[in-house]
C-alpha cells in the first residue's frame, strides 16, 4: 500500500467498533474488516443473486458477486492513485451489496412494497443490518462488528427517519456532512463497474448491439479508437476492449477531478473531509455527462428490454407471494426463523416479525428464492 495521505481514513486513528476487541497481530483493522466481509455467509451468497441477468440464464454473465470484486478493484485503483487507504476502500467495496435481495432490483422493489407498512425496504440499509446484526459469527457479539469507517462506507444514502435510529453512523444525514473519501470513492466505483460491466452483459446477451451503443458519446469515442487500430479485431475481443478503454477513461478523469478537488480544499484530516460540505470525489463536467448518457441509455434498451421485464415480473410475483405466504402463516417459516419472531415482545410482534420475514427473503440466492416459492406453492414439491 503507497503512503497514506493526511487526509486518508488512518486504522489507528478509527473511530472503532461498537463492540471493544483486542487488536489483530499482523492486519490493521481495516484489513480485518475487509477479511471479515469476504469470510460472511451473505458474501458467499452474492455468487447466486443477480446482477442484471438471474443466475440460471447463463454462467456468464456477471452475479453480485463478481459486480463487488470488479468494484472493489476499481476502488483500490483509485484510492492508491489518490493516497488513500486501499484497504477500507476494498472492504467498502465487497461489503456495499451484502443486503441485495434475489433478483437484484425487481426483488428489492418487491420487497419494499411489502414492507410498506412495516418501515419500508431498502438493500443499502440491509446491508448495514447484514453486518451489525443478521451475520452470526462469532460468540461475543451479533453481525461482524465492523469499525465505524467501513460501516459509514456501506450507508451511501440514507432518510432523516432512518438517520436517528441509527445512532453514530447516520449522524451524517441529519448535520449535513460528508463521509470519508474512502466511502466517497466506493460509491463512485459501484456507478462505473456496473454501467461499463452492464454494457458488456447486454452485449454478450444479444439485448443491445453496437450500432444502438453509437448513439452514446464515452462508447462511440473509444470506439472510433479500436476500429482504427484494429479494423479486423474479432467481436468479443472488440467488446472487451472497447469497455477496458470506457472504464480507463472514466477512472482516469475521476482521480485528476477528485485530485483537483482535494487540493482545492487542503483538508489537513478526515475530520476536514467530513466538513467540507460536498463530495471531493466526484467525475469532471463532460465525463460525468457522458456517464449519466450510458446510464439513461442502459435503463432505456437494457433494463426496460422485455426479456428483462418478463424475468423482473416473474421475480415480483415470487418475492410478494412469499412474503404475503409468510405473513399470514408464520408455521411456513424454517424453525430458525419462527424461534426469533417468538422471542419478539408482543407489541413488537406484528412490524419486528415482518423485518424477520424480510430479512430470510433478503438473505436468499436466486435459485434458493424460486426453489422456495415452489415448496410453498406447487403441490407436487415435496418440502
Amino acid at each position: 500500500m503507497t503512503t497514506l495521505q493526511r487526509f486518508a481514513a488512518q486504522p489507528l486513528l478509527t473511530r472503532g467498533r461498537a463492540h471493544v476487541e483486542p487488536e489483530a497481530e499482523f492486519r490493521n483493522a481495516y484489513q480485518r474488516d475487509r477479511d471479515r466481509v469476504i469470510h460472511s455467509s451473505a458474501f458467499r451468497r452474492l455468487e447466486y443473486k443477480t446482477q442484471v441477468f438471474v443466475n440460471h440464464e447463463g454462467d456468464m454473465f456477471r452475479t453480485r458477486l463478481t459486480h463487488s470484486i470488479e468494484v472493489a478493484q476499481i476502488g483500490r485503483t483509485v484510492a492508491r492513485a489518490l493516497g488513500l487507504n486501499e484497504d477500507l476502500t476494498e472492504a467498502i467495496c465487497l461489503a456495499h451489496d451484502l443486503g441485495h435481495t434475489p433478483f437484484g432490483h425487481a426483488g428489492q422493489d418487491a420487497l419494499d412494497r411489502c414492507m410498506r407498512e412495516y418501515g419500508g425496504f431498502e438493500h443499502n440499509l440491509q446491508s448495514l443490518r447484514v453486518v451489525d446484526v443478521l451475520e452470526e459469527r462469532y460468540a461475543a457479539f451479533p453481525g461482524l462488528n465492523l469499525t465505524f469507517e467501513t460501516r459509514e462506507g456501506i450507508l451511501k444514502h440514507c432518510s432523516r427517519a432512518q438517520a436517528e435510529v441509527l445512532g453514530d453512523v447516520g449522524r451524517r444525514f441529519l448535520e449535513g456532512s460528508q463521509p470519508g473519501l474512502e466511502a466517497q470513492v466506493a460509491n463512485l466505483a459501484d456507478e462505473i463497474a456496473y454501467n461499463n460491466h452492464d454494457v458488456d452483459d447486454g452485449l454478450r446477451a444479444g439485448l443491445i448491439t453496437v450500432a444502438q451503443l453509437e448513439e452514446c458519446k464515452l462508447f462511440a469515442d473509444q470506439l472510433l479508437a479500436v476500429r482504427r487500430l484494429w479494423p479486423d479485431l474479432p467481436e468479443r475481443r472488440h467488446v472487451h476492449e472497447l469497455v477496458r478503454r470506457m472504464i480507463n477513461r472514466v477512472v482516469s478523469d475521476l482521480v485528476d477531478t477528485s485530485r483537483a478537488h482535494i487540493a482545492g480544499l487542503n483538508p489537513q484530516d478526515i475530520d476536514a473531509v467530513r466538513a467540507a460540505g460536498r463530495p471531493l470525489i466526484s467525475l469532471g463536467d463532460e465525463v460525468r455527462q457522458q456517464h449519466v448518457e450510458l446510464k439513461r441509455f442502459l435503463n432505456r434498451y437494457l433494463y426496460r428490454h422485455f426479456r428483462v421485464q418478463r424475468m423482473s415480473h416473474k421475480a415480483e410475483r415470487i418475492v410478494t407471494a412469499m412474503f404475503s405466504i409468510f405473513i399470514e402463516n408464520e408455521l411456513l417459516l424454517p424453525h430458525d426463523v419462527q424461534e426469533r419472531i417468538g422471542r419478539l415482545e408482543p407489541e413488537q410482534r406484528e412490524s419486528a416479525g415482518a423485518r424477520l420475514i424480510a430479512d430470510y427473503i433478503a438473505g436468499m440466492t436466486d435459485r434458493y428464492a424460486i426453489m422456495e416459492y415452489q415448496r410453498l406453492t406447487d403441490p407436487n414439491q415435496t418440502s
